[in-house]
């Protein structure tokens, strides 16, 4: 007596070529991911209902509550701006700046700060300020 043989329809598929290829993806991703690095500072920023997301890729320029400037994590005077800034515009194709100031800072230092960015040649020139609620 013979036995027939019973046929299997039943396709077996490796998943780990597949789980191998995410996690490389994953590790690609993340390696070439840049993340926005802002200064440690401590900011209260202005607020404001006309608030919008920056461009990651502008230049910041920071003031803080002592009234002293940084730009790429030095500080900096304010009759230095230009020529700082003039070199960082160069090089980059947005020809945005953004200025990260703190609540208490008097207007003055502000507008000075805000004039030496447009004559440095800069095109766009935005204060950072955070979304109000209502």
């Amino acid at each position: 007596m013979r036995f027939k043989k019973r046929e299997q329809n039943v396709d077996n598929i490796d998943v780990s070529p597949l789980i191998d290829m995410v996690f490389i993806l994953l590790i690609f991703f993340m390696v070439t991911t840049t993340f926005v690095k802002d200064m440690k500072l401590d900011l209260n920023r202005p607020s404001a209902a006309s608030a919008s997301l920056s461009n990651a890729k502008v230049i910041r320029v920071y003031i803080d509550n002592n009234r002293e400037v940084y730009i790429d994590n030095q500080a900096i005077k304010v009759w230095a701006i230009q020529s700082k800034l003039r070199d960082l515009l160069r090089s980059s194709t947005n020809k945005a700046i953004l200025v990260v100031t703190d609540t208490d800072i008097p207007v003055e230092a502000l507008i000075d700060v805000i004039d030496e960015c447009k004559l440095s040649g800069a095109q766009d020139v935005a204060v950072s300020t955070t979304k109000e609620l209502g």
